[in-house]
C-alpha cells in the first residue's frame, strides 16, 4: 500500500495467503475497506513531479531543518479489497540527499552521519498493513539505514484517486513517522552554550505521494 516509488525495480512481494479485511477498532467494532477503492487494486507508480520523500528534524533547538532524498527505486502493490495484502519496498540513494544547503548536504552524506560511501542505500520493507480508520492505514515495516535494521511504523492516509485530462489514473496518500535517529547509530551532535543538542535526536519522515497506475495491473 506505501505508494512511494520512482521505478519498479525490486523485487515483487510474495502475495500472502488471503486474511480477513476487516479489523477491530478499540471499541471492538470492525473497520472495513471502502468498497469504492477495490477498484484500485494493482501496482502504480510515483509521479516525481508531484511527491516528496523527506524527513524534518530540529536544529539548535529553535529552527526546523527539512531534506529530501530525490533519488530512489520501489516495488509497491495496493490492494482495496484486503489492505492487509498490500506491500511495499523502497531504495533511496543516500547521497541524493537534499537539504538546500552543498555544505550541510556534504557533511549528511559523510561519516558523521549517513556515511553514502559504505552505506550508500537506505531502504524499506513492508512488514505488515492495517486498516485502521477511514481512509487511515498503518504499516509496519523494516528500516535499514547505516547498515541498521530496525522496524518503524508508518501512518498513512488515503487522499483521493482522480482520472486526469490524458486518461491517467491517480491516487494520493500522505504518511509519516517519527524515529530516535541514534537507534540507527546516527548519534553525532554537538552541545549548545545553553544546554541542550545542536541536532534533535527525533527525526520525522514524511512521504507525500502522488502515484500513477502502472499500465497493465489492473
Amino acid at each position: 500500500m506505501n505508494l512511494f516509488s520512482r521505478n519498479s525495480l525490486l523485487r515483487r512481494p510474495e502475495t500472502p495467503p488471503e486474511e480477513s479485511a476487516s479489523v477491530p477498532t478499540a471499541a471492538g467494532n470492525p473497520v472495513l475497506p471502502d468498497p469504492g477503492l477495490a477498484a484500485l487494486t494493482g501496482e502504480w507508480m510515483i509521479d516525481p513531479a508531484h511527491s516528496r520523500i523527506g524527513f524534518s528534524v530540529r536544529h539548535a533547538m529553535v529552527t526546523t531543518v527539512r531534506g529530501a532524498f530525490l533519488e530512489y527505486e520501489s516495488r509497491l502493490y495496493f490492494d482495496g479489497r484486503n489492505p492487509a495484502r498490500s506491500r511495499a519496498e523502497i531504495s533511496m540513494s543516500t547521497a541524493s540527499v537534499d537539504t538546500g544547503v552543498e555544505q550541510r548536504d556534504a557533511h549528511l552524506v559523510g561519516r558523521d552521519f549517513l556515511n553514502a560511501a559504505k552505506h550508500p542505500r537506505i531502504s524499506f520493507a513492508s512488514t505488515a498493513v492495517q486498516l485502521i480508520g477511514k481512509d487511515v492505514y498503518r504499516m509496519t515495516g523494516d528500516l535499514a539505514i547505516r547498515g541498521i535494521t530496525r522496524p518503524v511504523v508508518l501512518d498513512l492516509t488515503y487522499i483521493g484517486y482522480v482520472t486526469d485530462p490524458f486518461g491517467y489514473e491517480r491516487v494520493g496518500f500522505d504518511g509519516t513517522t517519527t524515529i530516535n535517529r541514534s537507534d540507527w547509530g546516527l548519534t553525532y551532535n554537538a552541545r549548545l552554550a545553553e544546554g541542550g543538542a545542536m541536532v534533535s535526536e527525533r527525526l520525522r519522515l514524511q512521504f507525500d505521494i502522488a502515484a500513477i497506475r502502472t499500465p497493465g495491473s489492473v
